[in-house]
């Protein structure tokens, strides 16, 4: 089988794979690195292509399709950090703690 062959892919696979692909596109991603990380994306799911067959299959992990978005910096900007530090300073301030 060649490298980047799908045949070994179940059609939910496929499917999983052309969704996550579109919402990578509509996000900017480029056509091929769209593709690249779909694939990735539901090769880390459900470990790779599919065999139909009574006892093969295996249990998905949902976790690489939740990370997105999460890898490095912080959910608040530098701006909202320091708000919110000086906001909660002048609320102790002010009930005296």
């Amino acid at each position: 089988m060649p490298r980047g062959d799908k045949s070994a892919y179940s059609n939910k696979q496929k499917r999983q794979a052309e969704h996550i692909e579109q919402g990578y596109e509509s996000r900017g991603v480029s056509d091929k690195e769209a593709e690249r990380r779909a694939w990735a994306t539901v090769n880390a799911t459900t470990h790779g292509g599919k065999k139909s067959g009574s006892g093969r299959g295996r249990s998905e992990n949902h976790a690489p399709e939740r990370k997105g978005g999460r890898i490095g910096g912080h959910s608040m900007s530098h701006a909202e950090r320091s708000r919110a530090a000086k906001k909660g300073w002048a609320t102790r301030r002010h009930r005296g703690s």
